[in-house]
């Protein structure tokens, strides 16, 4: 073998380690974390953004859109469902703008449908779904997502409404038809579901979501739940995590809920943002996932400090793909809460 074909081998050798080196490497490189943030159009979304810390979330969801009873989300220039904080349903145009500003800090943008409470103005979701109206209910929000620029879908249907949808044969039907026209465009498609039993999305829709938001909250409030409990407890974050584990939900799309807010009982004034609980009760009180005493009948807040949503991230960072918040307004002027994301999630 001559001295130049000796070379070229060697070359060749080296160049292909090289190669190789490299790929391993960008292979383990870490991936950031999701950390996806509701945005609630009926608080404002300029207030919500405000009050938020952009780069500190992957994902924003604006809550909520509903279509009207002819199940379309637009209608001369303006969402048919989909109010602002003064009640009036916002335009097209300040939703592009909106959505062009949260994408500038580098997160995707996705409009979040339906809700917990289904609003007077939407049309009706079981009428929409049923397979003779749910090819033009999946090809308006691939519309309305293709108008607003959008880098996704939400499905937030919830509680009897899911349970209805779903006996019927209609959720995951649907679910498959809107994933696959998502999927043609780049699109993400998710969820968000709680975790008791009629209340969560069900098995065979769980393949087509890129991400599936465990609402790990509510355990108790105003007018359910059992008295003296705490509505989102890390017990709770911790078996709803192996739930969904266990229902079949891939680790890197599975998302842990947490709650920016908390209620009162026992006399208490009923709904609290972390935010109010800081500013009426003083730092070190809300230090604690209890203010007073936690009981039957005891007057007490439930709610979650820092240092449990920092423990419930780090909890989501060892067994999950990242951490949802409901909702953004909700955090303290300091940024307390989303803070304890950062450090507990990048396990600091």
């Amino acid at each position: 073998m001559t001295d130049i074909r000796i070379f070229r081998l060697i070359t060749a050798i080296l160049i292909g380690f090289t190669l190789v080196l490299s790929s391993a490497t960008h292979a383990v490189e870490p991936r950031r974390p999701i950390v996806v943030g509701y945005l609630a159009a009926f608080k404002g979304l300029d207030l919500s953004i405000a009050r938020t810390d952009l780069p500190s979330f992957t994902h924003f969801n604006l809550s909520f859109a509903n279509p009207d009873a002819d199940g379309r989300f637009v209608r001369d220039g303006r969402m048919t469902c989909m109010g602002d904080e003064t009640g009036a349903n916002l335009s097209v145009e300040a939703l592009r703008a909106t959505v062009a500003r949260l994408q500038a800090s580098g997160a995707k943008v996705l409009i979040s449908t339906a809700g917990g409470v289904i609003p007077g103005c939407s049309g009706d979701w079981k009428a929409l779904l049923a397979p003779e109206r749910r090819a033009a209910t999946v090809a308006a929000l691939v519309e309305l997502a293709d108008t607003l620029g959008l880098d996704g879908v939400d499905i937030d249907i919830e509680g009897q409404l899911l349970t209805e949808i779903d006996r019927a044969g209609d959720y995951t039907p649907f679910i498959a038809a809107l994933s696959g026209a998502m999927k043609a465009r780049d699109k993400l498609l998710t969820c968000a579901t709680a975790s008791y039993e009629g209340g969560m999305i069900p098995v065979g829709s769980i393949p087509y979501f890129d991400l599936v938001n465990i609402m790990s909250y509510d355990a108790i409030g105003p007018s359910w739940g059992e008295a003296g409990a705490e509505h989102s407890s890390y017990a709770m974050a911790v078996r709803d995590l192996d739930l969904w584990l266990s229902r079949g939900v891939a680790r890197e799309r599975l998302i842990l809920g947490v709650p920016f807010y908390g209620y009162g009982f026992g006399g208490e004034k009923a709904n609290w943002s972390y935010r109010d609980l800081v500013a009426a009760h003083g730092l070190n009180a809300t230090k604690t996932d209890v203010i007073g005493d936690r009981c039957a009948g005891c007057r007490y807040i439930t709610h979650n400090s820092p240092a449990t949503i920092e423990s419930k991230a780090r909890l989501a960072a060892e067994k999950a793909g990242g951490v949802m918040v409901w909702e953004l307004s909700q955090d303290s002027p300091d940024h307390a809460l989303t803070k304890a994301i950062g450090q507990g999630i990048s396990r600091e």
